[in-house]
């Protein structure tokens, strides 16, 4: 499959050194959550996973409003319930959702509300334009929170998230404070977002994309285990790495050549 589409509600491009941008693309209704939206996305991902040439995906929203604003309110409002995929099935519309072995980040660039969430708890981290902000209206419209905020409970302090969804649009979280509490890595003016976050992507992108993958994979799965569990199960993960990857051994020996890795 093409990942530059032809798309409806998303706008995709491909850049240098397998750094793949993906924008919500519905800017006139803040960039929500249609049912078409779900339904490109959940072809997206595995496309992307697919790609030998896609190497880290960067999510960010179009125009400079919103991010994304939730699931589309008129869709969620529609008593007919002909609203296919927002609460018939189980959702695929994230890197997590998908089970996507290789890096994303997301870059938010204004209001994250609601379902816009999704995307800050499953990707690997997200980073924040200065006009930023986060809140989850679910309870104030008479909507149950769950998926997104049971994953963010586990990556932020607990409390936190609870505030955040009991209080619901009473309480938004602007960049400075997304930050403090950890939602975020990093803030940057709003006109630099973009550029710093395909700063980041080419960096993860120059690393080893099978020890990626392995990193991954042990960092997240360790979210659903005790510690001692997490730890035993990693190791073979890393000794197998070291022992049978080509990878393991090009990356030390272009380090004292002085020049750049060429990974398997």
């Amino acid at each position: 499959m093409d990942l530059i589409g032809p798309w409806e509600t998303l706008d995709v491009e491909a850049g240098k050194g397998g750094v793949v941008v993906v924008r919500l693309n519905r800017p006139e209704r803040m960039n929500a959550i249609s049912p078409v939206m779900l339904e490109e996305l959940a072809r997206f991902w595995p496309a992307f996973d697919a790609d030998p040439d896609a190497r880290v995906a960067v999510v960010t929203g179009a125009g400079e409003r919103a991010f994304c604003s939730g699931a589309d309110v008129g869709t969620v409002a529609d008593r007919s319930r002909a609203r296919t995929g927002i609460f018939e099935r189980e959702n695929r519309f994230t890197p997590l959702q998908n089970k996507v072995r290789k890096p994303s980040i997301c870059a938010v660039n204004g209001v994250c509300a609601g379902g816009g969430l999704h995307f800050v708890a499953d990707t690997d981290f997200t980073i924040a334009a200065d006009s930023a902000t986060f809140l989850d209206p679910h309870v104030s419209v008479g909507q149950v929170s769950a998926i997104e905020t049971i994953v963010l409970s586990r990556r932020v302090p607990h409390q936190a998230v609870m505030r955040m969804m009991l209080l619901g649009r009473a309480e938004r979280i602007d960049a400075r404070r997304a930050l403090e509490m950890g939602l975020v890595t990093e803030v940057v003016p709003a006109a630099q977002l973009q550029e710093r976050a395909l700063e980041l992507a080419r960096a993860i992108a120059a690393g080893s994309p099978a020890a990626i993958a392995a990193s991954r994979q042990v960092v997240w799965d360790a979210l659903d285990r005790p510690l001692h569990d997490a730890l035993r199960i990693a190791w073979p993960v890393l000794r197998a790495h070291g022992d049978h990857h080509p990878d393991a051994q090009e990356g030390p020996k272009a380090f004292f050549e002085k020049r750049p890795p060429e990974w398997a």
